[in-house]
């Protein structure tokens, strides 16, 4: 698989929003979906669910980039990042510390929107 920069056309990519209409479609729904069931949540449900869905989306970046982390302690540097308690655990890798990091950049508003 090449790199974005390896193409010819690159940066001047072209493309036929036709083609992605399905799959926009198919996540459109699915954050409906997920935003409409996230109201019916309490604040702590709401926020393992943010977790759950940074450490996810953390994961599978990282598995893209052929870099395997492990869940619990990308789940835990997240708390961490985010200021939340954490339980004792063996010491994070940097690589799982530094996307936990990168995930509570995210804009507060994104995570209740998704």
């Amino acid at each position: 698989m090449k790199w974005n920069w390896q193409y010819p056309e690159w940066p001047r990519f072209k493309w036929d929003a036709t083609k992605l209409q399905e799959n926009e479609l198919v996540f459109l729904e699915g954050v409906g979906t997920v935003a409409g069931a996230t109201r019916h949540l309490n604040s702590e449900d709401q926020q393992l669910l943010s977790i759950e869905l940074m450490s996810t989306e953390a994961l599978d970046t990282s598995e893209i980039e052929g870099e395997l982390l492990n869940r619990d302690s990308v789940q835990s540097s997240i708390r961490r990042a985010l200021g939340l308690t954490v339980e004792q655990h063996k010491k994070s890798k940097p690589g799982e510390v530094g996307i936990a990091d990168m995930m509570a950049e995210i804009p507060a508003s994104s995570l209740t929107a998704v």
